[in-house]
């Protein structure tokens, strides 16, 4: 098991940028592909982001594309997602989750299969 904590939400202005990160502990963080999702009031929890062990795959959620960034950096065990461009629907708790992964290229992108997740940080953009 590894332990996840998100950090850097806040209110921003629409159009402005955030960035989350999210520290794992715990086990081996490069043996693990992670990801990102995000859960609105009164919405199912929603894919955002993902990246695989080595980082040199992501994939993104059409809504995120072009202006979320998902990197990692294996030495500090960290796990980062770079918001631009935000808008008022990108408002909701973003929650940085683990799996562990056989293959270094392999991305996971539905929730069920991931076994960790950290606590949440709440994103709130306004109009």
């Amino acid at each position: 098991q590894v332990q996840l904590v998100e950090s850097g939400g806040g209110l921003v202005q629409a159009g402005g940028s955030l960035r989350l990160s999210c520290a794992a502990s715990g086990r081996t963080f490069s043996d693990y592909a992670m990801g990102w999702f995000r859960q609105a009031p009164g919405k199912d929890r929603e894919f955002v982001a993902a990246i695989c062990r080595s980082g040199w795959r992501t994939y993104y959620a059409d809504s995120v594309k072009g202006r979320f960034t998902i990197s990692r950096d294996n030495a500090k065990n960290t796990v980062a997602l770079q918001m631009n461009s935000l808008q008022p629907e990108d408002t909701a708790v973003y929650y940085c989750a683990a799996t562990l992964a056989y293959n270094t290229y392999i991305y996971v992108y539905t929730a069920r299969e991931y076994s960790d997740w950290g606590q949440g940080t709440q994103i709130t953009v306004s109009s």
